[in-house]
């Protein structure tokens, strides 16, 4: 009696010639070499063209599947980059949901999800076919040595890719995140005035110890709408009887302000007795003055400083961006640090115990002259150093190092810093500016970054009188520092 014998696999698979036409479908096992050339080319392929392996050598329906993920990810990617080349403004509107209208707001986070979700998605579908992929290979059927070089090269592709689009996904998320902590998710975008965006930057610290948000910076920068030049004016904190535009502090100091007498509130008739007139000095703590303002996402004291800054300047201030200086160090850090030309020697530390101590007594360190590349606490105290200088000293270097800090913005540094800038901005900065407002904010940013600053101080050193300023003059100063004459064809 004859026993019949099972078919073989290469007669299932119909017979050698399959096996030789289509190898990676139907591979010869008993080849080691054949079986370990195969598993090398699936883990290339499975890279290069995320699919391609299924596709093969497995579930064509699953290859397809990841072959169209693949080309979309890249129509995706193409797509930013030629809208960041050639149309960045227009991009960022689509990202950040500028487009919306205002009352659809809450919206706006949507666009930065989805490309968060499409981007975890994408690395776990990575994960899903390299997985498949080792699978297809039969490791055990290749060479014993390849088969372990095989598995770990592949892991090791499938944590960059699958990692790659993990950390965009982190970085969109924190984009997503930082503009919601930052920016107000809906609010009016104001129109430039008479050509220009006007922003109150107030600096504070709002460390231990203190026991009102004072001021000890104040400036507004003053963006060309269409050009993008920038000037930023200092106004000193302690400039007194100053107007406001008009609003509800110019009906309460219709001649300008004249501070407080009550010890409880502090002295003085200074922009830094602002907070205390405001928000200290009255039980309701300025909101029957500015009730919107927190839905707003500003202060009372905030909104009073920006009527008082419009009133000394004579131009429309409608946003302000707020630097807690308790945390400053943070972003200078994260920026790299900052490169300064110290002109003299400065001190740190919080100053003398009683009149007249020796400098040497309280500092903690000094800051020496010459050219240096500070880093973020070294940055802060040259900002805040002032018992060694005056005041207006002091403003000279805050600018200096504003300027300093923007010309560190470029942008290898902060996508190199991605993260660190980032969370170092959510921190310590805060303003009305709405999330429409972003697009032309960083439009106008990168116009600025190609032309000087110009700076114009409130000070003696600038021609004012610091206890008794012109303020009728001060405003056709910044008349004609923004809106300069025409030279006429004569020249004069």
């Amino acid at each position: 009696m004859s026993v019949i014998s099972p078919p073989s696999a290469t007669a299932r698979l119909g017979g050698p010639a399959v096996v030789q036409e289509r190898p990676m479908r139907y591979p010869d096992a008993s080849s080691r070499g054949m079986m370990t050339r195969r598993g090398w080319w699936l883990v290339g392929l499975n890279f290069l063209i995320p699919g391609s392996a299924q596709v093969l050598a497995g579930n064509r329906r699953l290859g397809r599947f990841g072959i169209a993920a693949t080309l979309l990810m890249w129509v995706l990617v193409v797509v930013a980059l030629l809208f960041a080349l050639l149309a960045p403004t227009a991009g960022l509107s689509i990202v950040t949901g500028a487009w919306l209208p205002d009352w659809l707001g809450l919206l706006r986070p949507l666009p930065l999800l989805i490309a968060q979700g499409l981007l975890i998605a994408y690395a776990v579908l990575w994960v899903v076919l390299t997985v498949d992929t080792l699978r297809l290979v039969r490791l055990v059927k290749t060479g014993g040595g390849a088969r372990f070089a095989i598995a770990l090269v592949a892991v090791g592709l499938m944590v960059v890719a699958s990692g790659s689009a993990v950390y965009a996904s982190n970085a969109v998320g924190t984009v997503r995140g930082t503009i919601s902590t930052i920016f107000g998710a809906s609010g009016p975008t104001v129109p430039p005035s008479d050509g220009y965006y006007n922003i109150l930057l107030l600096g504070a610290d709002s460390g231990e110890g203190r026991d009102s948000m004072r001021f000890d910076s104040i400036s507004v920068v003053s963006v060309n709408a269409e050009t993008g030049a920038t000037t930023i004016t200092g106004i000193p904190r302690d400039m007194p009887h100053f107007p406001f535009s008009e609003g509800p502090m110019q009906d309460q100091y219709p001649n300008g302000f004249e501070g407080h007498g009550d010890p409880s509130c502090g002295w003085g008739s200074g922009v830094n007795q602002l907070t205390n007139a405001v928000e200290q000095c009255r039980e309701d703590r300025g909101t029957g003055l500015y009730p919107d303002a927190e839905a707003q996402g500003s202060t009372p004291a905030i909104e009073a400083t920006k009527d008082a800054a419009a009133g000394i300047l004579g131009i429309e201030i409608p946003y302000y961006v707020f630097v807690d200086m308790h945390g400053f160090a943070s972003l200078v850090d994260a920026l790299g640090g900052v490169d300064i030309n110290v002109t003299e020697r400065l001190p740190k530390g919080g100053g003398p115990s009683y009149p007249g101590e020796p400098v040497d007594d309280w500092a903690t360190g000094w800051i020496e002259p010459g050219q240096q590349h500070m880093d973020g606490d070294t940055a802060q105290w040259y900002a805040r150093s002032r018992y060694t200088t005056s005041d207006f000293d002091r403003m000279s270097r805050q600018r200096e190092l504003q300027e300093a800090i923007l010309a560190q913005f470029t942008p290898q540094v902060v996508l190199t810093r991605f993260q660190e800038v980032a969370a170092a901005g959510a921190d310590i900065i805060q303003t009305d500016l709405p999330q429409s407002f972003i697009p032309t904010l960083v439009d106008l940013g990168l116009k600025a970054k190609e032309q000087p600053v110009q700076t114009l101080e409130l000070t003696p050193a600038g021609g004012i009188d610091e206890f008794d300023p012109d303020y009728a003059y001060i405003a056709d100063l910044i008349q004609t520092t923004l809106h300069p004459p025409t030279p006429t064809p004569s020249g004069e």
